[in-house]
């Protein structure tokens, strides 16, 4: 017997995500290591390239997390990339605080389908971030959260490794523009936008 959608919808998650579609609704919901809620944000998803699944978040959708909750007030993009540890978020020139690129170091990359037309992906964050803002450049962010939380949460010490070096790795990556840190995200912003 061949196996129909219906059944696909019933597969567990996938790092790949199934049935999507320009357009569709997908909810970004981030946890942390120790299974608390963290940020969930809003999107639609454009499409996908050798890079991974874009998705565009817009002006005034409101995004939350225990504790704080506000509208956006700039246009952005998710990249969820084919592998890695890490999700990217691109922003455009709009961004109150400059920022330009706010990568957030995440494992265990899921994509549940919950309804047709709509999605969830879900993501462990794993408090290191890259960052590139207009005034200060690239950084590496909240390695002082991750060193209080490897010990509170007991992140295994292969993981902590691994994070450290893919931080170094994304470092360099966005200093040097390397794609798709290279301006890559200016046709999803236009695709987001028509």
């Amino acid at each position: 017997m061949v196996a129909g959608p219906e059944a696909e919808d019933q597969a567990g998650p996938s790092r790949e995500p199934r049935h999507l579609e320009p357009g569709q609704l997908v909810v970004a919901r981030n946890r942390k290591w120790n299974g608390k809620a963290h940020w969930v944000v809003p999107g639609r998803y454009l499409g996908e390239d050798r890079h991974g699944w874009w998705i565009f978040q817009g002006t005034n959708e409101f995004c939350s997390r225990p504790g704080a909750a506000f509208y956006t007030r700039s246009d952005a993009v998710l990249l969820v990339p084919r592998e890695g540890d890490w999700v990217a978020t691109f922003y455009d020139d709009a961004h109150p605080g400059g920022v330009r690129i706010y990568i957030d170091l995440a494992v265990a990359h899921e994509w549940h389908r919950i309804r047709p037309g709509v999605t969830e992906f879900h993501v462990i964050d794993m408090d290191l971030d890259v960052v590139r803002t207009a005034g200060r450049g690239v950084f590496i962010d909240d390695e002082d959260e991750f060193a209080e939380h490897r010990m509170s949460m007991d992140y295994p010490a292969a993981l902590v490794e691994t994070l450290e070096a893919c931080a170094d790795q994304l470092y360099q990556a966005v200093e040097a523009q390397q794609a798709p840190f290279d301006g890559t995200d200016v046709e999803w912003f236009t695709k987001g936008r028509s």
